[in-house]
């Protein structure tokens, strides 16, 4: 191992053991950094309003404070976007990360105080690499550089004051010195806004660097790891870097892209990890050598509250501490930050793996599901389904996006997947029986709406041409950044969208 592998991952190691202290009090680390939140905002706009100084237990906080979204949350922004300060944040805010979630029109700007650059997201990605060397001591990923692929920013039209832009380029824009110099390509290029000539400048400048480790949105990874092959002649990635031993991935389920990774980086000592970030904050990273499960990180200034799913239309939903989360539930995150934002719903859904410690694992969106019918199957169904039908049938699958088939006089109601596939099934009635069967098994609701075929029919399975889902979200000019395709969706805008574009 050399000199600097040794120094950086012994650094990187330190932490540890304070990951274990927050493993071993959750509960009285969560609430200390509640209080510390609400004090430090008393005298922001926000925190008069909501008499923060009057607060000094968790009950207060619930019955003071009412559940946000983004709407309620916007009139602030916008505010702070033209440079305003100390509304809903004592610091000033600067950067904004420009936030759709999935192919939405309307954008969201989500503020990034200086507590939640250097306390949330740049020590979530020590940690990431403090676990990584913790379970992995004989890595040598510091003896060469991480690639890391940025989305494009720009001073905002708001005011000369504030800047926007995806998260991975105001997080670049705004690296540490240590970042700086384990990773690869120059700013430059990692920030242009052209993401095709973005992607073919970053292969031809990369690839004959010692890269150890890539992070990222797994789409866009593997766009760039097959243009590094076709410039270079190679049959697979180890041959242009045999040192690759890590992907750090997040973004989106790993799931449908496992497959296409293992074969373009043929070895079995190439480590995934998957990590939970947005916008809003960083939440969970992969701890455990085996296992998918993420460990809820519980002091990087951000407090959790739980909404169960069967209560998320409720005029009063029920709201769940940490502390009396169950197992196998189905929960709409709420967070509170050291960005500003207070009982913020960020629209994701998690189920709870294990809770001691409290590890999660990403089951969807709360607006990412199908159930019209009272079916009720989320992102983690289908994931599921879909990966068991490939494993039955050869199949790999690059991209996906599911809706429902509406009950009228000339088709019965059924749940409708396009998929684009990287190798084809070699029987498409197998797979889609499969499928259906694992998300009967998967999913009660579901089982219960399939029974005799009464409310629902057998899903039906559309192969669509390789590039469908690229060239459509480049025909909306959304290619690259956090721009993802809508996995589940509860009506037929995007589906119908798709097949008029491929008709087109």
């Amino acid at each position: 191992m050399s000199f600097i592998n040794t120094v950086v991952s012994w650094f990187f190691k330190n932490r540890i053991g304070q990951i274990e202290h927050f493993k071993e009090n959750p509960i009285e680390v969560q609430n200390e950094l509640l209080m510390k939140l609400v004090s430090s905002s008393s005298k922001t706009e926000f925190g008069k309003k909501y008499d923060f100084e009057g607060i000094k237990t968790y009950a207060d906080f619930a019955k003071q404070v009412p559940l946000q979204d983004y709407e309620d949350v916007k009139p602030f922004i916008d505010r702070m976007l033209k440079g305003e300060s100390n509304l809903i944040w004592p610091s000033e805010v600067k950067w904004f990360a420009k936030s759709s979630g999935t192919t939405s029109e309307r954008s969201k700007f989500i503020p990034l105080s200086s507590e939640s650059l250097e306390d949330c997201h740049y020590k979530a990605g020590k940690d990431v690499l403090s676990i990584y060397c913790h379970n992995h001591p004989e890595s040598m990923i510091f003896d060469g550089k991480g690639l890391v692929i940025g989305g494009s920013h720009k001073v905002s039209e708001f005011s000369n004051k504030t800047y926007f832009g995806d998260l991975s380029a105001v997080l670049l824009q705004n690296f540490p010195l240590w970042g700086e110099f384990l990773r690869t390509p120059d700013l430059e290029l990692a920030l242009m806004d052209d993401w095709e000539l973005k992607l073919d400048k970053i292969a031809h400048a990369t690839y004959r660097e010692n890269v150890t480790n890539l992070s990222g949105v797994p789409s866009w990874n593997l766009l760039l790891l097959k243009k590094i092959l076709e410039i270079t002649g190679r049959s697979n990635i180890l041959e242009v870097w045999p040192n690759l031993e890590l992907f750090i991935h997040g973004g989106v389920s790993f799931v449908p892209y496992r497959e296409q990774f293992e074969k373009i980086i043929p070895s079995d000592k190439m480590n995934y990890m998957e990590t939970y970030n947005a916008s809003e904050g960083f939440f969970g990273i992969q701890d455990i050598l085996g296992s998918s499960e993420m460990l809820l990180m519980l002091d990087y200034g951000i407090f959790y509250e739980f909404i169960p799913m069967d209560d998320l239309e409720e005029s009063n939903p029920r709201i769940v501490q940490l502390e009396n989360v169950e197992k196998d539930v189905n929960y709409a995150m709420v967070i509170t930050t050291n960005g500003g934002l207070w009982r913020y719903m960020i629209g994701d859904t998690i189920r709870f793996t294990n809770l001691s410690p409290y590890r999660i694992a990403i089951s969807g969106r709360t607006k990412n599901f199908i159930n019209a019918f009272g079916e009720e199957v989320v992102i983690d169904n289908a994931e599921k389904a879909l990966d068991a039908a490939c494993n039955a049938t050869k199949a790999v699958i690059s991209e996906y996006t599911a809706a429902p088939i509406y009950l009228n006089d000339n088709e019965a109601a059924a749940h409708e997947y396009l998929i684009e596939f990287e190798a084809e099934p070699d029987n498409l009635d197998k797979f889609t029986e499969i499928l259906d069967q694992e998300l009967k098994s998967l999913n009660s609701d579901y089982e219960a709406k399939r029974t005799a075929d009464l409310m629902l029919k057998q899903p039906k399975v559309t192969s669509v041409p390789k590039k469908t889902f690229y060239k459509w979200l480049k025909s909306k000019g959304k290619i690259g950044g956090q721009n993802k395709v809508p996995r589940l969706y509860n009506g037929r805008k995007y589906v119908d969208e798709i097949l008029s574009f491929i008709n087109q």
